[in-house]
């Protein structure tokens, strides 16, 4: 297949209903949509991305297909039309992290997953075009390092109020028809999208109907979630005026959402206060509401309810006091008193080092090459989440508790060797860089990666892209 074809059509496509929605072309957008969700190369993209490319694509819905060949590929790609219809979702529970919960994930077959993705690759370019600026959650080109950024550049030069929201059950409680109604797109797809809303879901031989939200797991969801929640940042926009107001400037509120997890920022409390009933009454025609538990009025600075500051997407956002030589400073050199400070947060050190002794201790039977394995994607991967915040201290702090667990490790594998020879026998000094846990095995060298050697780089928000971060000691 002419893959880099077929991806040049659809891409030119998209952007063309992209310019159309920002133009306000409604007629052509509708065309142009049209014609992408009867486009082969469309659904041949669609097909291969959850037959082969997504991670779940060995996942099997309600009719247990999970693995097809190529030929099944093909007429998969024929079936794929717009006909209303749709089969339940397989309802399974999965651990929520960091708790003993449990949340549900629904998973449709095989071909309402390329059909979803058919469908989204049409409505997608369209809403990118309509969505808010400080949206953050599940969009291309978009990640919860952005939304950091945003929190940051809006208070590194003002002491805030923030209002730190969560909504309850979102993608469980989200009302249909006021969905659709947003939606507003052409009745073929509208009958599909209700298809997909309405279709129930089988747990076991049983059968639960869906009269409200999302299916957690489908490929649409996440997009529709993003649809239903668009207009809450434009709402408190338009109510709450930013400039001179009595002879005195009033900054404008910010909103920054991740999903369903969003803070409110501004200096007033009583405009923060404000803007927490505006968005309750806000939501309760989709059926959504806040979540007692997770939602709190804080301050960036000070302490109002409990500590100051608060933790978002797994980063403590905190704001400390400072004197006149480490102080951050306005534009003209003159001085705030505090310095601005975004670091992992409490919860997501302590899960990381859970996740690294649990595999510790699991491997007391296996080799020193199969732990360095084992361990190397989680400590790669948590480190470079956090290396775009002021983790240094905290990596190192990391890697001196992973080898306090290595040793007693090593101790264990090599009962009745002195400390000394155990340290020799898995510690290895490589010029310069000092002691590394690393194991030779079949003529090759598998070391273990250190926490402390990843660089703190600053990231860089869409829309200020000019170039590449540079690195930065802290």
């Amino acid at each position: 297949m002419p893959w880099p074809k077929l991806e040049r059509y659809v891409f030119k496509l998209q952007k063309r209903i992209f310019k159309a929605t920002q133009e306000g072309d409604d007629k052509t957008v509708r065309r142009l949509q049209k014609t992408l969700l009867r486009s082969r190369s469309a659904k041949t993209l669609a097909v291969r991305q959850v037959s082969q490319d997504n991670r779940g694509r060995n996942t099997a819905g309600v009719d247990g297909v999970k693995s097809i060949t190529p030929q099944q590929r093909l007429n998969l790609v024929d079936s794929l039309q717009v006909t209303g219809a749709a089969m339940p979702t397989r309802r399974v529970w999965i651990p929520k992290a960091g708790t003993n919960e449990k949340r549900p994930l629904g998973i449709p077959t095989l071909k309402d997953r390329a059909l979803q993705t058919l469908v989204k690759q049409v409505l997608e370019p369209e809403w990118e075009a309509r969505f808010e600026p400080n949206s953050y959650g599940f969009r291309p080109g978009r990640s919860a390092h952005d939304a950091i950024e945003a929190i940051w550049v809006a208070i590194n030069k003002k002491a805030k109020y923030v209002l730190d929201a969560d909504i309850a059950k979102c993608f469980d409680r989200i009302n249909h028809d006021a969905l659709l109604n947003k939606l507003n797109t052409f009745p073929a797809l509208r009958r599909q999208i209700r298809g997909w809303l309405k279709a129930g879901l089988m747990e076991g031989e049983q059968l639960f109907p869906t009269s409200e939200g999302t299916p957690q797991g489908g490929v649409i969801s996440p997009l529709l979630a993003n649809i239903a929640l668009h207009g809450m940042e434009t709402m408190l926009q338009q109510r709450f005026k930013h400039g001179t107001q009595n002879h005195k400037w009033v900054s404008k509120i910010q909103l920054i959402r991740y999903a369903d997890d969003f803070v409110i920022l501004h200096e007033d409390k009583a405009r923060v206060e404000e803007a927490k009933t505006l968005i309750i009454q806000w939501l309760a025609p989709l059926g959504l509401e806040l979540k007692t538990s997770k939602t709190r009025l804080t301050h960036t600075l000070y302490e109002v309810e409990g500590e100051a500051g608060f933790d978002f997407l797994g980063f403590r956002v905190r704001q400390y006091r400072a004197g006149k030589h480490r102080t951050g400073v306005w534009r003209k050199g003159y001085p705030l008193g505090f310095k601005t400070f975004i670091a992992p947060s409490k919860t997501g050190i302590k899960r990381h080092y859970d996740q690294l002794a649990k595999v510790v201790d699991g491997h007391k039977c296996k080799t020193q090459a199969e732990l360095i394995d084992t361990l190397n994607p989680i400590i790669r991967g948590w480190c470079n989440y956090y290396a775009h915040a002021v983790s240094k201290r905290v990596f190192t702090r990391l890697g001196h508790l992973l080898y306090q667990k290595l040793r007693a490790w090593a101790r264990r594998r090599h009962p009745g060797k002195a400390n000394g020879w155990t340290t020799h026998r898995c510690w290895h000094i490589r010029a310069g860089k000092g002691w590394w846990f690393l194991a030779r095995q079949g003529g090759q060298t598998v070391r273990m990666v250190r926490h402390a050697d990843t660089p703190i780089v600053r990231h860089i928000k869409p829309g200020r892209r000019g170039g590449a971060g540079q690195p930065e000691s802290v």
